[in-house]
């Protein structure tokens, strides 16, 4: 019984070592750059894609008041629905591959006018929509039944969690405003006139950022001045979400290069060392990375080596949840004001639900079990009949969502 328990590790160790030979390549490395000036082409270029992404989330703003002048909430009366506001969230997540991109240009849009109680479903469908790329990695393993099983399991825990974590706040946020309330009152005292030294901080923070992307911000609206009336609005808009796709892509890739290594240590050391240091490298390698998807994409693939087992995985999967929050708050510091208190209440809303989310099915013991032994049923599924899982992945984030979508412009 010894001698295999000793392979194993070996096998995966190997495993391991030919992954991350495959090391990120930066884009600057083709222009000659090495060591330590890569290394600060790479992060001066992260500053400037953050600056981009901030000013796009402006420019998002700008245009969907330009667009939708006061009617934004009669313009946006299909998504009043909660439910359709979720699925719109789902849809968006897993066509762009990106909650950071959904949850920024949903910041934008209420600084600019969105009701909260139309994004923060969406919000909520999000964080849904962004399991989808580990779920894919895991179909990777397809050809290898027991790594699939694991590697399947390992994903869709993710999966699970977050929509019982929706199935319980979801219907808490249609009856008393939770998020919307909560997020409202910590806005308020962090950007108020009474909020002390940390308003005024953040104000300050709020007004260098917004006085520092006026120039950009004011460019590409120059530079739509010619289109007439709300149609420029709608082209802001296009061309601003078309930004923020190629600036997160781009911020992704150069911190893969930069940090993924650091990253890989950080999950090695903390996970299997207790729930709490399972979430807190989840949300770490989350913040370092600046993608969810990433973190989870690391992960899956060790687990379906067997690695790590389902129960090690698990926190981790609920940390990156924490961790892609970081990417919205980022966004809110567009702008300063009422729409920066506002804009803040959307990214605080993103976060909260995660960490109460996490606080709540973690810490309720039959809650807490829910979602392996979901990924362990589906998983087995899968693993004898290959139908369920991409079964799974249409029905759950795109066939169910876009069904709902359009019942509801049907009654």
């Amino acid at each position: 019984m010894s001698a295999p328990s000793i392979e194993a590790p070996q096998r995966v160790a190997g495993s391991v070592d030919e992954a991350s030979a495959k090391r990120p390549f930066s884009p600057f490395e083709r222009f000659g750059l090495s060591g330590r000036l890569l290394d600060i082409a790479n992060w001066l270029s992260v500053a400037v894609a953050v600056y981009v992404l901030i000013t796009a989330v402006n420019v998002i703003g700008t245009g969907f008041s330009l667009a939708t002048g006061d009617q934004a909430e009669t313009l946006f009366g299909f998504a009043t629905n909660p439910v359709v506001g979720l699925m719109i969230g789902i849809v968006a997540t897993a066509l762009t591959q990106s909650s950071s991109t959904t949850t920024s240009v949903t910041v934008g849009l209420v600084a600019g006018g969105l009701p909260l109680g139309v994004a923060i479903p969406i919000i909520l469908g999000a964080n849904i929509g962004t399991t989808l790329t580990n779920t894919l990695v895991s179909l990777g393993m397809v050809r290898e039944k027991e790594s699939f099983r694991r590697g399947f399991a390992a994903a869709t825990v993710h999966d699970f969690f977050n929509l019982i974590a929706v199935t319980i706040f979801l219907p808490l946020e249609i009856m008393f405003s939770l998020l919307e309330r909560i997020s409202t009152s910590i806005a308020g005292m962090a950007t108020g006139s009474d909020g002390g030294p940390v308003a005024a901080v953040l104000g300050g923070i709020g007004s260098v950022v917004k006085g520092s992307t006026k120039p950009l911000a004011h460019l590409i609206e120059d530079s739509l001045s010619f289109i007439p009336g709300t149609l420029q609005g709608i082209v802001m808009i296009i061309v601003a979400v078309g930004l923020i796709l190629l600036v997160i892509n781009f911020i992704g890739r150069l911190l893969k290069v930069l940090l993924v290594g650091k990253a890989r240590k950080v999950l090695h050391a903390a996970i299997g060392r207790g729930p709490i240091a399972g979430i807190g490298s989840g949300a770490a390698v989350t913040v370092m990375v600046q993608s969810s998807s990433t973190s989870t994409a690391l992960i899956v693939p060790l687990a379906g080596s067997g690695a790590f087992t389902l129960k090690q995985i698990y926190p981790f999967t609920l940390g990156t949840n924490i961790g892609t929050t970081v990417t919205a708050l980022i966004a809110a510091f567009a702008f300063d004001g009422a729409a920066g208190q506002i804009a803040l209440t959307a990214a605080l809303a993103h976060l909260l639900f995660n960490v109460l989310a996490t606080l709540v099915i973690f810490c309720t013991p039959w809650l807490r079990d829910l979602p392996p032994r979901g990924a362990t049923w589906l998983a087995d599924l899968a693993a004898e009949n290959k139908v369920y899982a991409f079964g799974w992945v249409l029905g759950v984030f795109i066939v169910i969502p876009l069904a709902l979508i359009g019942l509801s412009t049907l009654f």
